[in-house]
């Protein structure tokens, strides 16, 4: 894999791309919401309450004991192991 030639963080150049995208013009809203369901199954993102009814565990197991991010004011779950 080539690495680019810059100190930046990887993170970094594809937020940078993206937001250049962006403001290019080059990415519609739908492209957007396609990179977010894309990343999303990869950390297979679930709200706490889908990831509860779909697992079997209780609300407040997933709170405690899963890896909780808020994203767009909403809790979800990560559980890509």
């Amino acid at each position: 894999m080539l690495q680019p030639a810059t100190d930046k963080p990887l993170v970094e150049i594809i937020c940078d791309r993206l937001t250049t995208y962006i403001y290019e013009k080059k990415l519609s809203n739908a492209d957007m919401v396609q990179i977010i369901e894309y990343v999303g199954g990869f950390l297979n993102l679930q709200t706490r309450s889908d990831y509860c009814r779909q697992t079997g565990l209780s609300y407040n197991g997933a709170k405690k004991h899963r890896q909780n991010v808020e994203l767009f004011g909403t809790k979800f779950i990560i559980d890509n192991l």
